[in-house]
């Protein structure tokens, strides 16, 4: 007799003691929006700056920065689609929309990383004049769009992979800009081309190091792996040392998403009626809660004379 319990996904935030506020979805509809638009006007001016200085590292800044406007917009469309009703096509609903708009996005990062290599290598090779006085003043002005982004993404960023992803790529543009920044001064200063290169390397595998970082987590979420801070056996040991539970097999866990970790067994239980089972899952169910900040349950449970033919503890 299955029984499903769906507490809300607040409550694990609760007993996660996470202690931050929901920011309203549509302010933070409009704070991605607004990102968006800063910057699709910043890759406007850095092509143009980059034309006009000769600095194909700007250039290449520019493209980094319209990945950046493309990855916000992707996580905005995300965001309204995760919030769509479940239906008969999506009975679990569409939140993991965001998380394949996060894989989407920290996939582009890394091609934009290893991009960004082989651009530094061939600026290594073939040395190229660069007007590094404009250079600094757009890099300037980028870093100031990249740091509003940044501020305007950081709260969402907190609850959500997918917006992470994005604020991930704005904390790379504006560190970007920063050695843009330098190596402008430095060509001003000492005439030292190498900088362009060497700048690009350090940003590049920076990005790189970042995205698979997040991306690990990201992929561990969308083949259903067990929930990082969760140990399986620990949570099958509490749940065999309730009153009334003779065993636990067939036990998976998982999250839907981030907020929302979900497990589902086999209970064998002694209880002789209907009412004694209903109240050894409503103990399992509790500690669940409590102890592990599981709060979707789903069990179906067994007479300790009517058990599985050789069932799988974890898993099948």
């Amino acid at each position: 007799m299955p029984d499903h319990t769906h507490a809300h996904a607040h409550d694990h935030h609760a007993k996660h003691g996470h202690g931050h506020h929901h920011m309203d979805p549509d302010a933070g509809d409009r704070a991605v929006a607004a990102a968006v638009g800063v910057n699709v006007l910043l890759t406007v001016a850095e092509i143009v700056g980059g034309i006009l200085s000769g600095s194909v590292a700007l250039i290449a800044d520019a493209v980094h920065n319209l990945s950046d406007a493309a990855s916000l917009a992707i996580a905005w469309f995300a965001r309204r689609i995760g919030r769509w009703p479940t239906d008969a096509a999506m009975t679990f609903g569409y939140k993991r929309a965001e998380l394949v708009a996060a894989l989407i996005n920290l996939t582009t990062l890394v091609v934009i990383g290893l991009y960004l290599i082989y651009e530094a290598v061939d600026r290594l090779l073939n040395p190229t004049e660069i007007a590094g006085w404009l250079m600094i003043i757009v890099s300037v002005f980028a870093l100031v769009v990249d740091l509003v982004t940044a501020l305007l993404t950081y709260r969402l960023s907190k609850e959500s992979v997918n917006i992470r992803a994005a604020f991930l790529h704005n904390v790379a543009d504006a560190l970007g800009s920063i050695a843009v920044i330098v190596t402008g001064v430095l060509i001003l200063n000492f005439g030292w081309l190498w900088a362009d290169p060497v700048a690009t390397f350090l940003i590049a595998g920076y990005i790189l190091w970042m995205a698979f970082g997040e991306m690990r987590g990201v992929i561990r979420m969308l083949m259903l792996g067990t929930p990082p801070g969760i140990d399986p056996e620990a949570v099958i040991a509490a749940m065999e040392a309730e009153r009334g539970v003779t065993g636990v097999h067939h036990f998976h866990v998982w999250q839907i998403t981030e907020n929302v970790t979900s497990v589902e067994a086999h209970l064998v239980t002694e209880a002789g009626d209907l009412a004694g089972v209903a109240a050894v899952k409503s103990r399992v169910r509790d500690m669940l809660g409590k102890q592990f900040g599981i709060g979707h349950v789903t069990l179906d449970t067994e007479t300790t004379g009517d058990t599985c033919s050789t069932p799988a503890r974890i898993g099948s």
